[in-house]
């Protein structure tokens, strides 16, 4: 069931999963993981990897588009996208909150609306998007998320 709910995420990130498993541990959060009777995995490794990702795609882009910026005006400017009010924005846009897997406290503190949850999840799809495909869907995925 959880698996056809995620094809709606996947139509508004505009990607398809050919490992569908990667997805829903993107949107697992570790609060759901200690509660299973199963060992499962959660996303902090791959919000650890989306996050390197994210900043490498935003830096290579504004480098590429300033070119007379100096380091520490590319650095406040990397800064505005990759902080986690900007990232907690554009999750709410796409809904995330509603697909997260979150443990019994979690979701009683209302943690679908989070805004460090939805941040750190949405780095955690990037991870798992590059792992899935290639550096160049996923650069294309961010630009398109973060930037516009």
């Amino acid at each position: 069931m959880f698996k056809k709910k995620i094809s709606s995420l996947e139509k508004k990130l505009n990607y398809t999963f050919k490992d569908k498993e990667l997805l829903i541990k993107a949107l697992t959060h570790k609060t759901y993981a200690f509660e299973s009777m199963d060992p499962i995995e959660y996303n902090e490794r791959l919000e650890f990897l989306g996050d390197s990702i994210l900043n490498f795609v935003i830096a290579e882009m504004l480098h590429q588009k300033n070119l007379f910026f100096s380091e520490g005006e590319l650095t406040r400017r990397r800064a505005i996208y990759v902080n986690n009010t900007h990232l907690a924005e554009k999750s709410k846009k796409l809904h995330i909150g509603d697909y997260l897997l979150l443990g019994k406290g979690e979701t009683k503190q209302n943690g679908h609306q989070n805004s460090s949850n939805l941040a750190n999840t949405l780095e955690a799809i990037f991870g798992a998007i590059y792992l899935d495909s290639d550096f160049d869907t996923v650069r294309t995925i961010i630009e398109r998320i973060v930037v516009e």
